[in-house]
């Protein structure tokens, strides 16, 4: 397929573009600055109405771009946020929608979504037909997923891949964590009961090639591993994989004062998730149990 990829530079894109080229795909980088010469970069601006014609030709769409939620959440903060992923969605679904109905191309559109959209539910398990909960990471995924609504409604096949913590020690919640780790100063974070439903890189990258090649996946897919952990659970693994302990807590209190609202959502809350949709479809994980996948990352 030729595939037209946003947030190819991305923690994830970075990952996903080399895996799509090497599956026999070809990709053409959606950039903000001035794209190269080649056909390898689009030129867009999120923002601003994209012009239908561009999409002439490829045969599906890859979403990734969007603000990394990490950061003191200001009210500035979370409309950027917000902006950055509803408005880029925006933008390409009614581009998509538009050149569907003059090329009958793009056929398929897989967007990032994430399991924020449950919310904080304790030991609930929580599958693609649960609830939205509530909080403003769900409201946000609620309204990114929404903003797709022109694709679907042109007949463009829309999947939202729901990411869960990714394990990768060149980003996400890991590359965080593992320096105090290595320094034996890690622990679990506050109770520790709660669930963090974990996925490996290589498998959210998997994901996503599996969501472009099954054509009866659409609507939210969970992107979690089989097994999740709970927080005490998790960082005990971590100490193992890196050979140091990790019987240092840190308090709830201290998640609070240091990270507000940001830790409360990302570090203290719990979302018991599972990959219903990716089992069902026959989707083969490559790291299903944490201890295999923290290895794999950390070595």
């Amino acid at each position: 397929m030729r595939i037209l990829i946003s947030g190819a530079s991305g923690f994830i894109g970075s990952a996903l573009r080399p895996a799509l080229s090497a599956a026999g795909h070809t990709t053409t980088a959606l950039v903000r600055r001035s794209p190269s010469l080649d056909a390898s970069e689009l030129q867009w601006n999120p923002r601003q109405r994209l012009d239908p014609r561009a999409l002439q030709g490829f045969d599906a769409l890859v979403h990734l771009a969007g603000k990394n939620v990490s950061g003191r959440w200001t009210q500035k903060f979370k409309r950027q946020v917000r902006e950055s992923r509803v408005q880029g969605t925006r933008t390409l679904a009614m581009a998509a929608a538009e050149s569907f109905r003059e090329t009958g191309r793009p056929r398929v559109m897989v967007a990032a979504s994430a399991i924020g959209y449950y919310g904080d539910r304790g030991d609930e398990e929580l599958t693609e037909s649960s609830s939205r909960g509530s909080g403003f990471l769900a409201d946000v995924c609620q309204e990114w997923e929404d903003a797709a609504t022109p694709a679907r409604d042109a007949g463009i096949r829309v999947v939202h891949i729901r990411i869960g913590v990714v394990l990768a020690k060149q980003g996400g919640a890991l590359k965080a964590m593992v320096t105090p780790f290595r320094l034996g100063l890690g622990g679990p974070v506050g109770s520790g009961q709660q669930f963090w439903s974990w996925i490996a890189l290589d498998d959210v990258v998997g994901a996503f090639l599996f969501a472009l090649n099954d054509n009866a996946l659409s609507g939210p897919v969970n992107a979690v591993a089989p097994y999740p952990a709970r927080n005490s659970e998790f960082t005990r693994e971590l100490g193992k994989a890196l050979y140091r302990p990790a019987f240092l807590p840190v308090p709830a209190f201290v998640v609070r004062t240091v990270f507000g609202e940001m830790g409360q959502s990302l570090l203290l809350a719990s979302a018991r998730v599972a990959p219903r949709k990716l089992e069902a479809a026959g989707y083969r994980f490559q790291y299903p149990y944490l201890e295999g996948a923290l290895r794999a990352a950390v070595s």
